[in-house]
């Protein structure tokens, strides 16, 4: 038997598959990955199991589908198994450092499995101003005679929206700007993380090693590093410049026409942040090539999610719809002594990532894992086949209570051409044809293509019906004893 491989795997949140250059995005955000990109596999039409992080993650981690242990229920338990509980079984050395996401952390259970795990909670700076400058805002004179106008706001008609923006302006001008964008920004950038990640390499020998890495860097608000413009060749940005367009992006007052203005420059500063990603994911590489321990590396680069530009109307990645640009990501496998080769358009669902890189390690997958390993599929280049599913719920943008994580599905299934969304909330079903219409802008007419509606709408069905049918009930009781003893933990030191 020959050296085990180890395992890094990359996930970058909000990092949408057509801003990255192996998937054909023109301006030079991943120079380092399209390298690597030359030697390994790239799976065009990679679709994640949901949306936002915690409706994603579970599939990458736990090859479970988010909602399969009830809506009321997030994270990872217990006592299911992990691509990382299964590889510390096998004698694994295993870490994670994830970069600040409250939603990656113990409280939703994605420390189990690891040796070490480093969240960099500890590290996010309080008092940060809010990202979102408007009338609802502070507490002096001028906000509480504000909130007084706003009363008033609807008797002045058109005349609204003028004193909503010089009330943004007014704002704008007397808040404080720090110096730099380092200041301002609110999760540690990929450096840092990549730092810590080197460290404890250093630190595990010769062992196989399970390395889990979650960048933020391309996340909101968006504050990249200055190096980060120009190696994307833009002038640097001024912190108020960068405070501004954050804070005009995150108003509330405005629409999709109102926002229009400045979404170039928003994409700039999203786009510096992927590159400080692929730069950073550059000098870990080089680190392992420098030990000798890339060779026997499998390395995978992916995201839990995509970004929203105006696409559809909207802005960031809130749980409310289920479009490409929220669910296609990038994914790239790099595993030495394999080369890749052409791989069709099949969608790909994040599910099968796990046991696809046990598969690649020559281990066993758990019979609990939801999806099935590729690796045979990839290696040959054949089609995946099937459909990709995902799921969330409606609304859900505060999973800490937990009544908010109660409302509607909505479910996309997607094939290679075709993709049925359905919302449960409101009884309305789109189903797209992405060869015509890739943007998703015209759902077909419900007389159209009514075999392959009801195909989809049958592959919806047996998920549905099968979630309820396998649901591992040991995991959901723990699941939800953790959850009753955070909810107590919280009662009592509010009484204390």
């Amino acid at each position: 038997m020959g050296k085990r491989k180890s395992i890094v795997l990359v996930t970058v949140d909000c990092l949408r598959a057509d801003h990255v250059g192996f998937m054909g995005y023109p301006l030079p955000t991943t120079p380092f990955l399209d390298s690597l990109a030359t030697e390994g596999f790239v799976v065009p039409a990679a679709i994640v199991a949901g949306a936002p992080t915690y409706y994603s993650l579970p599939a990458v981690l736990a090859s479970r589908f988010p909602l399969t242990l009830g809506r009321d229920l997030l994270g990872v338990g217990r006592c299911e198994p992990t691509l990382a509980s299964v590889l510390k079984e096998a004698g694994y050395a295993t870490a994670a450092f994830a970069a600040g996401n409250p939603y990656i952390s113990s409280r939703f259970g994605y420390h189990y499995g690891f040796d070490t795990f480093r969240d960099f909670l500890e590290d996010i700076p309080t008092g940060l101003q809010a990202e979102r400058i408007g009338p609802e805002n502070g507490h002096g004179w001028a906000s509480r005679l504000n909130r007084n106008l706003q009363k008033l706001r609807s008797a002045i008609g058109p005349l609204g929206k003028v004193y909503d923006e010089l009330y943004f302006r007014y704002c704008q001008g007397v808040t404080p700007v720090p110096t730099s964008l380092d200041a301002l920004r609110r999760f540690p950038t990929a450096d840092v993380v990549i730092d810590q990640a080197r460290a404890w390499l250093s630190s595990v020998g010769d062992d196989p090693f399970f390395l889990w890495l979650h960048l933020m860097d391309p996340h909101s608000p968006y504050y990249p590093k200055q190096a980060a413009l120009v190696l994307m060749q833009h002038s640097p940005i001024t912190p108020y410049r960068a405070r501004y367009l954050n804070s005009y992006w995150n108003r509330s007052d405005l629409g999709p026409r109102g926002f229009q203005h400045h979404r170039d420059e928003i994409v700039v500063l999203y786009d510096a942040g992927v590159r400080w990603v692929d730069q950073q994911v550059a000098r870990l590489v080089q680190w392992l090539q420098r030990s000798n321990r890339w060779d026997d590396c499998i390395f995978a680069f992916t995201a839990d999610h995509g970004e929203e530009f105006l696409d559809h109307g909207g802005r960031y990645h809130p749980p409310v719809a289920l479009m490409e640009e929220l669910i296609h990501v990038p994914l790239l496998l790099r595993v030495s002594g394999r080369s890749g080769r052409e791989i069709g358009k099949d969608a790909f669902s994040l599910i099968h990532l796990a046991p696809t890189l046990l598969a690649a390690a020559d281990l066993a997958a758990p019979t609990a894992f939801w999806g099935r390993s590729y690796w045979p599929e990839l290696q040959r280049g054949e089609p995946f086949g099937g459909a990709a599913i995902s799921e969330c719920v409606m609304g859900c943008t505060n999973p800490f209570r937990p009544d908010n994580r109660m409302g509607p599905r909505v479910l996309s299934v997607r094939e290679s051409r075709y993709k049925l969304v359905l919302h449960f909330g409101s009884f309305v079903e789109n189903l797209y044809d992405l060869e015509a219409d890739p943007g998703e802008q015209s759902p077909l007419g419900a007389a159209l293509q009514k075999p392959v509606r009801r195909r989809l709408l049958q592959i919806a069905r047996q998920h549905l019906q099968q979630e309820i049918e396998q649901r591992d009930q040991q995991s959901r009781v723990q699941a939800r004893l953790h959850e009753l003893q955070l909810e107590w933990r919280k009662a009592v030191d509010q009484a204390s």
